[in-house]
């Protein structure tokens, strides 16, 4: 018979006894880090006469809740509570330093509201991570006291031709700075970077809260840009909600990319933040770019956004090619006489070899046996399945059973050895992918790169080159033309004055003669018209929903049931469900924009309803940047 072993006691650590409360403001409403999504109320805490003194605005502490300790935020410090129940006291003030005022806790508070989610939520986004050893470093904050300005002006200046646009965006920032403070918000680290380095050149305090940073070095900044004094803050998306002082100026650089929009839920973007804080604080926001995003075009032509732009005119020719080759046969001679004074620029719309493999006699898509397309990564391999990574090195077609196949979808590395071939005796750089170059030198060579990978040049190139220029406004989701707007006039002012454009595409395509009056005026009233007459953003607000797809169809029936009963408004138009893979599926609610406040309350009831009876996980994007 085995020996029964002695019963052994758990050790617990019992709470250190809070103390006496504080005389004055003895309360303080926080926001607590719950983890539960309808948890999402400030709850009131005493707050100990011990930490009375640290215990203000924006002061990150550690608090009871239920059975464990968690972070909070506090709020503000009230005389009396609501609560009718005993109140649990503050455990632990976790850093003297406030980490938000009360501007940017009410912004806080509205974007939340706005994309339907949590506070804390926000909260992740907008405050760096605590780092200890800069808390004990850094010095008391003396946080500026500016006197509330008029509301700020919302303008979108508009980016000319020849000019390095992060040397325009520095100068911008330089001429705010003697009117205060500046938040420079920035789509990728390659942009932040460079508009660094141009304001280096004439500035050298730049606080950066961007990734590109260490994480000391960002909340270090973080804390600096709350001091009183003129600063310029850059950073990513998350930048945006960086508190700074009443009227500071706040500068979007590229305003229409998607990397301001939040991949994560809620999906907030930085230019609807940025607008906000212009109603909260008063900001000044000035929106930049070659295009504007279609959301801020409908604004222009309310008169809501101010659009600054520069008379120009581009040198614009267009070629079209009736064989689906690569080079039209007119465009040689433009290039020939380009190249002998400088650097060219291709553009090409994919990186690769060949993105796709036809059967070289039936012309149907060569697949491999798991049913994924087939690719080829160079001109002597073997074709390669996209899904499952397999190389089918004796192919045969499944319709005719022969072997030969075709490259189509050529990519870029194709693409060099085609133009190789076309012009010898010529140097090419390739920018794509992970080799991408910041610049290149300023003599005679062909740059070859992807959308958004190509490096500059000192004065401009001699010529921009847009390869099957048709292929970026045909693919399949609502941004396609908007993005290759975009792209068009980013791409055609990096020549040199007196340089041309040549672009692959008809000439009666309206990207043409936009280029050429450096004004896309017609091409977004044209596409703004289109979304009107079929309601579709920015004419209408959107959900997007991601849920299992066991539940998505009885979801359907009760967001139908609400519009029967006038819960949401008659013209609410219900899309999908639609399958994403085997778990989960999306539905897409359009609503129009006049009932916009009880479309967000009802989609936000709709979610917390959904953690109290603790459904299965969703996720719910409003207004996203694609539907």
């Amino acid at each position: 018979m085995a020996t029964p072993r002695l019963y052994k006691l758990k050790a617990q650590v019992a709470p250190a006894l809070a103390g006496a409360v504080a005389a004055e403001m003895p309360y303080a409403k926080i926001w607590v880090d719950t983890g539960v999504f309808h948890l999402d109320a400030a709850f009131d805490y005493e707050v100990p006469e011990k930490f009375s003194s640290l215990v203000r605005t924006g002061v990150r502490v550690q608090v009871p809740f239920g059975s464990r300790e968690v972070e909070g935020i506090v709020i503000e410090r009230t005389p009396q509570s609501e609560a009718s129940a005993k109140m649990k006291a503050i455990s632990r003030v976790l850093s003297p330093h406030p980490v938000a005022t009360s501007a940017s806790l009410q912004l806080i508070a509205q974007v939340a509201k706005e994309w339907a989610a949590n506070p804390w939520d926000i909260i992740r986004s907008a405050i760096p991570p605590r780092i200890a050893g800069v808390d004990k470093s850094h010095l008391p904050s003396v946080q500026a006291v500016v006197t509330r300005q008029a509301k700020g002006e919302i303008s979108y200046y508009a980016f000319e031709p020849h000019v390095d646009p992060a040397l325009s965006v520095a100068k911008l920032a330089i001429d705010a700075l003697s009117h205060g403070s500046v938040l420079l918000v920035a789509p990728d680290e390659r942009d932040i970077k460079a508009i660094v380095e141009s304001l280096n050149s004439v500035r050298s305090q730049v606080l950066r809260i961007d990734s590109g940073v260490s994480r000391s070095d960002r909340y270090s900044s973080f804390l600096r840009a709350l001091c009183d004094g003129n600063h310029i803050v850059i950073g990513a998306r998350n930048a945006v909600f960086a508190p700074m002082p009443a009227g500071s100026t706040i500068i979007l650089f590229k305003e229409s990319s998607p990397d301001f929009y939040e991949m994560r839920a809620p999906g907030w973007n930085a230019r609807d933040v940025a607008m906000m804080r212009n109603s909260i604080d008063a900001a000044p926001v000035m929106l930049c770019g070659y295009v504007p995003s279609l959301d801020v075009a409908a604004l222009i032509d309310n008169k809501r956004v101010r659009y600054l732009n520069s008379s120009s005119r581009l040198n614009v020719k267009a070629f079209s090619s009736a064989d689906s080759s690569l080079l039209p046969g007119r465009i040689f001679t433009e290039i020939r006489a380009s190249v002998k004074s400088g650097p060219v620029l291709f553009v090409l719309p994919r990186k690769g070899y060949a993105n796709a493999v036809l059967c070289a006699h039936c012309k149907n898509i060569a697949a491999c046996v798991c049913g994924g397309k087939l690719f080829l990564t160079s001109k002597s391999a073997q074709p390669s399945c996209r899904i499952c990574g397999q190389v089918d090195g004796d192919w045969k077609c499944t319709y005719c059973k022969r072997d030969r196949t075709y490259a189509i979808s050529r990519g870029i590395e194709r693409a060099c050895e085609e133009i190789s071939r076309a012009f010898t005796n010529i140097p090419i750089i390739l920018s794509y992918g992970d080799v991408i170059k910041e610049r290149v030198d300023a003599k005679p060579s062909f740059i070859l790169s992807t959308p958004g990978a190509a490096p500059r040049v000192d004065g401009g190139y001699c010529a921009v080159v847009i390869l099957e220029a048709l292929t970026y406004f045909s693919h399949d989701d609502l941004r396609a033309n908007e993005r290759a707007t975009e792209l068009f006039f980013e791409t055609a002012a990096m020549i040199k004055t007196g340089g041309s454009v040549l672009l692959s595409i008809d000439e009666s395509h309206p990207i043409v003669a936009s280029l050429i009056r450096w004004n896309p005026a017609t091409l977004l009233k044209r596409e703004l018209k289109a979304r009107e007459e079929i309601s579709f953003p920015p004419f209408v607000d959107s959900a997007v929903l991601e849920i299992a797809t066991s539940e998505a169809q009885s979801l359907v029936t009760g967001i139908s049931h609400a519009i029967s009963e006038g819960r949401l408004g008659q013209n609410t138009r219900v899309l999908g469900p639609t399958k994403l893979d085997a778990n989960v599926s999306k539905i897409v609610v359009l609503n129009e924009i006049q009932s916009h406040s009880g479309f967000i309350a009802f989609m936000h009831e709709l979610m917390r309803r959904r953690s109290i009876a603790k459904k299965s996980d969703s996720m719910l994007r409003i207004n996203p940047y694609s539907l």
